[in-house]
This record gives structure tokens, sequence and C-alpha cells, in this order.
């Protein structure tokens, strides 16, 4: 039996909502709830509470009620961030707004523009879909005071997503969401608003102007064209929005047209062939890596349905195809700004970053060549706001290779200098591999891995941290604990929710550290590991994928027994 609160809420919802698909839902759902406990339990999850605009905006699942994106709950952030941007003193400033292909990404994007337009703000939207990185671009180059993409990334096709931006090209940080959030709440009837028309449509140009700007990085660099030209590589979209620009930039660099998946290639808000569009994800290559060895390519590049992410993978020694980890293709990177300034015999300067849970061998990179480092917390929000900064990373596939035009991570421009420095190594007769080797006998070998759990209910993750922050444990396998980081007490970051487990050095590793974390953007919790081993030590990649194994085995039942 339904609770007269909840009735009274659902009517509330139905008579303010524009959606009429929502509408059909709700009333659906009203109808078998009075029967059905499943449809019972969707409809009071679906007003158990409202979608939290945090630091990266707003994500969750499609769907109709306050903790669901849907155009009600898009129509109050639109609201409450145009509040916001006029108490903050932007009046009729600037505003634009990008979206991908998501099922309703469109529409969201008209909403907001309508209710930022109504409120007195130009506003310029994007007639397309463009990836994450274009928006980005786009607020500075054309000097906005905010941005708008409508986008859930690389979460599932269920999903969809609402990311917001200053006019520093930064994803906002508290307590900036705090201040909107508030705003937000003050919207009680979404049919009240004031909307307009009066809103400019971003075209060609737009995206022209990121596509010249980026591929210039390579076209004026230290490689050839000819042996730029020569590289051979497959790329796959993931049903997304990357491929048109992707193509554009490689082709005003000078590359060659890549070998492309073609059931990835063109966007599909309902992500056919893989169920989590994320490069991250195990399995999520097989068609490319198909593709690339019937092609006999030499790289694959694969962006994540945005394009704000990159994935690479290179055939071994023996012809197998390796994904490179995201901490592997950040080393590369950072050695690679490093080495092309070396060879323009141009000083660089400025500040190499990378986030928490990403490897330490970034800093000894940027310290060999004089340059500053700095560690931030998880989030291209906090790396994007180091002073000066140059390159910076962080190993869940993202990289900032442009800090002076994108402020945020940039899976277009990063492919562009992944293949850029594929060209100088092949021509040169060396591989990543050689590189990554040279790196471990300079530094020492670090070796990083990810285990991580998916839930279905977000109590589960807070039960889990609590346990292990309460009880921590004392050792993982043979591997005594000597000392337990409680993030959520401060450190020399911000304070966050997070573990960081010291290991005891012993004659096996240099050190060891394991980080554990809710995730930002999924339902999940996190662990994050790294060894670091003593470039004397015979057979260290065999060593450190011992140990890894062993940690691993220990970790897991810690992240599943309170769940």
């Amino acid at each position: 039996m339904l609770n007269q609160k909840l009735i009274d809420d659902v009517q509330r919802w139905i008579s303010q909502d524009p959606d009429p698909r929502t509408v059909a839902q709700l009333q659906k759902l009203l109808e078998e709830a009075q029967a059905d406990p499943v449809s019972a339990q969707v409809l009071a999850d679906s007003f158990s509470g409202s979608l939290q605009f945090g630091t990266a905006g707003l994500r969750g699942a499609l769907g109709p009620g306050p903790n669901r994106m849907n155009r009600i709950t898009v129509l109050r952030a639109a609201a409450g961030l145009g509040n916001y941007l006029i108490g903050a003193g932007f009046v009729n400033q600037l505003v634009v707004i990008g979206f991908d292909a998501r099922h309703n990404s469109a529409q969201f994007a008209q909403d907001t523009a309508e209710v930022l337009a109504g409120v007195g703000f130009r506003v310029a939207i994007f007639g397309d879909v463009v990836p994450t990185p274009v928006l980005a671009f786009t607020i500075l180059d054309q000097q906005a005071c905010a941005g708008v993409m409508v986008t859930a990334s690389h979460n599932p096709a269920s999903d969809n997503g609402y990311k917001v931006y200053l006019g520093d090209g930064r994803q906002i940080i508290a307590p900036i969401d705090t201040d909107i959030s508030q705003h937000i709440a003050q919207v009680s009837d979404v049919g009240l608003l004031a909307r307009s028309h009066d809103i400019v449509t971003l075209g060609q140009d737009a995206l022209t102007r990121y596509v010249e700007t980026t591929a210039q990085i390579v076209s004026t660099g230290p490689i050839p064209r000819d042996e730029i030209e020569a590289v051979r590589y497959v790329y796959t979209a993931m049903h997304g929005v990357g491929y048109r620009t992707f193509a554009y930039v490689m082709s005003h660099a000078g590359f060659g047209a890549p070998d492309c998946v073609v059931e990835q290639q063109h966007p599909d808000p309902d992500f056919p062939t893989t169920a989590f569009p994320n490069p991250e994800e195990e399995g999520s290559l097989d068609l490319a890596i198909a593709l690339a060895t019937s092609t006999q390519s030499q790289i694959i590049i694969a962006n994540d349905p945005d394009a704000d992410r990159l994935a690479v993978a290179i055939p071994d020694e023996s012809g197998v195809w390796q994904q490179l980890c995201g901490d592997d293709v950040g080393a590369l990177l950072g050695w690679w700004m490093i080495e092309r300034a070396r060879r323009m015999e141009t000083p660089i300067v400025g500040t190499f970053a990378n986030s928490l849970v990403s490897s330490t061998l970034l800093k000894q990179i940027a310290q060999s060549a004089r340059l500053q480092f700095e560690q931030t917390l998880t989030g291209f929000k906090w790396v994007s706001r180091v002073p000066e900064l140059r390159f910076g990373y962080e190993e869940a596939l993202g990289y900032c290779v442009d800090p002076e035009h994108v402020r945020d991570k940039d899976g277009i421009s990063a492919a562009m200098l992944i293949l850029e420095m594929f060209a100088a190594l092949h021509a040169d007769g060396k591989t990543f591999f050689s590189v990554l080797d040279e790196l471990s006998r300079k530094f020492g070998l670090y070796k990083t891995s990810q285990l991580s759990i998916r839930v279905s209910q977000v109590s589960e993750i807070e039960s889990t941290m609590d346990h292990l922050r309460h009880s921590p444990p004392e050792w993982l396998g043979a591997f005594e604990i000597t000392n337990v980081i409680d993030l959520a007490l401060g450190s020399h970051l911000p304070v966050t929710d997070g573990l960081i487990f010291i290991l005891k050095s012993m004659n096996r590793f240099t050190s060891a550290r394991v980080i554990v974390r809710p995730s930002g953007t999924e339902p999940k919790i996190k662990c994050y590991i790294e060894i670091v081993i003593d470039r004397q030590i015979q057979h260290a990649k065999s060593v450190a994928d011992q140990v890894m194994s062993e940690i691993k085995n220990a970790m897991q039942p810690l992240l599943e027994s309170h769940r």
C-alpha cells in the first residue's frame, strides 16, 4: 500500500512535468505500484531524495522523479545555475552549452539554454553533438562566464549527466557546488520559470577553432610529416561523439586516416556492443583489437563516449595486443613532453601534476627535468587548478596536454601526442615498452593496478568504508601495514573520503601503498595499488606481478565482506 505523501509527491511531479514520456512512465508506475511490490519499490526510490548537485554536477539514471535525470531535474539545475551566476556578478554574460548523443542530451541542453536565456544571459548552444573537450575549449575561446556539458561520459546507456564549468574553463569545486544546490532547492515549480528562445547556435566555425588549435601542436612540432603520415592506427569512438572531431584533428595534424571500428564509429545512445562504454572495462577493446590484427595496424586509439578519455593498446614482442594502463600512458606522455621540447630545442617550464591515486613515477620524471610536481585530489577539477600546469593526468585514462586551451582532460589532443610519440619512436627503432623499460632502469619499476567492486546500493560503499576506517587490517596477506592515513581527517590535501594503507618495505619491494575510495562517478568502491621495486632487483617485473596478485587477493574480501 502506497503512503499518501508519496502519492501526493508523484501527482505534483506529474502536474509540472513537460515530458510526456516520463509522465506516462510515472502514471503507469503509480497504477502498477498499488499491487506490485517491485513497481512500488521503483516508485519509492525515484522519490526517495534528489540527485545531489556536486563538484561533478549531476549524474544518474534516466527516469521520472527527483532522484533521476529528467527534464524537471535539469530545468531546476539550470535555474539554480543561472541564479548563482547572477549573484556572482555575471549578469548578461555568455554561457556556452554542449551535449553528447545520449538519450535526452539534446533536450536537456535546449532546456538549459532557454532557462538561462530567460534570465538574461547570452546563450550559445552547439547545433550538433560535440566532445566534452570541445565545450571546455570553447568556454575559454569565446570568453564565456560559464559552460554546461550534458553528458554521462562513460556511464551505462541508462544514465545521463550535467557537467558545469565556470569561465576559467575548469569544472566547479566546493563551495560553488553547494551554492548552486541552494539555488536549485529554491525552485518549486519549473512551469513558472522564465524561458527565452533568444539563443545563438554554434556551428562549424566553433569546432574548427578547436581542431586547428589542437592540431597545430603537432603540425608545428619536431617530427617530420612523412614519419607522422606513416603511422597505421585503429580508432574506436565507443559509440560516442569523438570520431568526427578526432578525424578532423588528425587530418589537420598530418596523420593518415584511421582504420575505424565501424560498429562503434557513430553515435548510438544504446551502446549496443558494450554494456559499459568505458575503455577501462575488460573486453571493451575486443573489436578494435580484432580490426587491428586484420589490418596489421601498429597502435589502437580509443576514446570514451564523450572523448575526454584515452585508451592505448600496442602489440608486444610476440604480437599479442596489450592495453597500456593509465599510469603507463601518463608516464609516457610526461616523458614525451620533455623529450619533444629537447628535440625542438625549446625550454620546458611549468608544473607536472597527477592525482593522489595515480603513480608517483611522474614526480620522478618531472624532477629529473627540474620541473615542479604537484599531487592533487582525484578528479580533473583539482588537477586543472595546479598553478602553471604544463601536463597533468589521472590514472583513469584522463590527460591534459594543452592546459592553455583546454583545462580539462582531453582524449583527442592526448591521442594526437601519443601518435606523434609513436611515430618518433618507430623511426628510432624504439617502442613504448622500451621507453618504459628505460624509465624503470632510471627510477625503479613502478607497478600500478586497480581493483573495483561494483555495488547496487550506495549504502554498501558507505558500510565498507566505515568498516575499513574503524577496523583497518594489520596485514594484507604476508605484507604488514605500518601506517593508515585517513584522508577524511585531513592531510597535505583537502579533506576527502579515502584511506591509504602503507605497507612495510621489504626485500621484495622498496615501497607499496593501497588507496581505497568511493568512485566519484559510478556505483563502485575502488582500490588503487602501487608497488615500487628497486631497479637493481633481478626479474623485477615478475616480482611486481606476484606481489600485486597477493595484495589484490588480500584486498578483494575486505572490499566485499561488508557490502
